[in-house]
């Protein structure tokens, strides 16, 4: 009886994950549930069903989308049947290309919806916007210049419309733009950590560092005293004979450094030397971060706005503004986050509970300056990330003026000249679908779009040819490549998770380099 007492009194109880669980195990660490339930939600339209096209689908239904539907309106041809997995060889020739694709897109994961279309994309821009505004998300590979445009434009008249991510690709060469109106993101996944505040500490975090005798520790106790809680009473001490003023100048912080290392009663004390490599939080006063102080004079979160706005991410940006307004520290709320550091359990979960203490007071003070109803868990997840918080307002696709692109030319040349000889192919097939590339009338094209005082840089032959030899050509390694690059954005824009790619982003595979022009 005894041993089964403490066999239950020390065996934590392990919940079984269900199967979505581990199905999706791996993403859910990087975008947990949240980020799961979003994407399940979500109905993603793909324009073509090209190489590129069901690669993107490919490392789309797998982590789970809840819906996609391809809508292309072309047989399987030959040249599909050779480089497209996702069609059945000689077995898909002649039948539907949208439709082939689809059956074996689905057999990824049978908890995602596939559905093909084989109507005229034209046809459905003219007769059926409304059907193209219900996705989340429109994926459009190669599309004709003529009906790009009317899509881009169609898609951008509601703000509620979904995101456009157009894609170009020829042989090695590829880029993408991704359309957004506006794009607010809470988890940015930001590599920054919210601020200890060991400048500015909240009462019960003084109280404690200057309660502690450190010389009555014994070694190994002294030896796991938190390096927060020796830089918070070194600092009031230095204060105290020092006018209340942290060390200014670099001899002073100097010498704090040696005041810290002067504490060791063991040459291999850790804490004290995390404490001195991380002693520069003494002196660097916590403030607002200026991108989130920026975004404190957004014009959406003025009262007009707000009466008007659905979206609860600005009235939490307003609230935002009146707690760090009000609050004593002019500083944002505090998080219960502790990054790793040397210290025993007892240590550790004392200093953690005491942040977490101060987090859930601040936290309650900010939710008083709401004004509009939001849950609690999108709160938590709002004050946890306000370090780190965006707002993208992106720009229509096509948008690079002439100046634009001269300044790209000076800028970043190799990205630029990748640009314009897509973008003259483009217009090429427009204009004369039935004519053959050549690299004069690509030349050519290009010197009409950046006019003809422009210097054009040499490296813009190399482009031209790469798109000559292969201007109609998807490449398995490419289209792969896409996939999950286009994947990856799509994925962004869905959860409202990381940061996507703003601008043009240019893809060399030959040289093996991205970069991004006009964003």
């Amino acid at each position: 009886m005894a041993s089964q007492d403490i066999e239950s009194a020390t065996t934590a109880l392990q919940v079984q994950p269900n199967n979505k669980a581990r199905r999706y195990d791996r993403q859910l660490r990087l975008w947990a549930a949240t980020g799961q339930s979003a994407l399940e939600a979500s109905r993603v339209l793909v324009l073509s069903g090209s190489a590129t096209s069901t690669s993107i689908l490919k490392n789309l239904a797998l982590p789970g989308i809840g819906h996609f539907t391809i809508l292309d309106h072309a047989t399987t041809s030959h040249a599909d049947a050779g480089n497209n997995f996702f069609l059945e060889g000689l077995e898909s020739v002649g039948k539907p290309r949208a439709s082939e694709a689809v059956r074996l897109l689905r057999e990824l994961n049978d908890s995602v919806d596939g559905h093909a279309d084989t109507r005229q994309l034209r046809s459905v821009v003219e007769s059926d916007p409304d059907w193209l505004a219900s996705f989340t998300v429109v994926i459009a590979h190669n599309l004709d210049s003529q009906i790009l445009a009317k899509l881009s434009s169609l898609l951008w008249e509601h703000p509620s419309h979904p995101t456009l991510i157009v894609v170009r690709s020829a042989g090695f060469l590829a880029e993408f733009f991704i359309q957004v109106h506006e794009h607010t993101i809470i988890e940015s996944h930001s590599e920054t950590l919210p601020s200890l505040r060991i400048d500015k500490p909240f009462p019960a975090l003084k109280e404690h560092a200057l309660s502690l005798d450190f010389a009555s520790m014994d070694p190994t106790e002294h030896g796991h005293i938190p390096y927060v809680v020796i830089l918070v009473r070194l600092l009031e001490d230095w204060k105290r004979s020092h006018g209340g003023n942290p060390p200014r100048t670099y001899s002073e912080r100097q010498e704090f450094k040696k005041n810290i290392l002067a504490l060791k009663v063991k040459p291999d004390e850790e804490n004290f030397d995390e404490a001195e490599a991380q002693a520069y939080r003494c002196w660097t006063e916590t403030t607002v971060p200026p991108e989130i102080a920026s975004l404190f004079d957004d014009p959406a979160i003025s009262p007009e706005a707000l009466r008007e706005c659905p979206s609860p991410f600005f009235h939490l940006l307003a609230a935002l503004k009146k707690f760090t307004d009000q609050s004593e520290t002019r500083t944002l709320p505090l998080t219960s986050t502790l990054p790793d550091m040397k210290a025993d359990t007892t240590n550790y979960i004392h200093l953690q509970k005491l942040y977490k203490t101060r987090a859930e007071e601040e936290k309650h003070a900010f939710k008083s300056h709401l004004r509009a109803p939001v849950d609690d868990a999108t709160i938590d997840l709002f004050v946890k990330n306000a370090h780190a918080l965006y707002v993208i307002r992106g720009t229509r696709w096509d948008t690079l003026d002439r100046a634009a692109l001269v300044n790209a030319l000076a800028e970043n040349p190799k990205a630029a000249c990748l640009h314009l000889a897509l973008a003259a192919l483009s217009t090429l097939r427009e204009q004369s679908p039935d004519s053959p590339i050549s690299m004069e009338a690509l030349q050519k094209q290009v010197r009409s779009m950046v006019g003809d005082e422009v210097e054009l840089p040499e490296c813009l032959d190399d482009f031209v040819g790469e798109v000559v030899r292969a201007p109609s050509a998807e490449l398995q390694t490419t289209a792969a490549f896409l996939g999950g690059m286009i994947a990856q954005e799509t994925i962004k824009v869905i959860t409202k998770q990381y940061v996507p790619v703003r601008g043009y982003c240019t893809i060399d595979l030959i040289e093996t380099w991205t970069a991004v022009i006009g964003s």
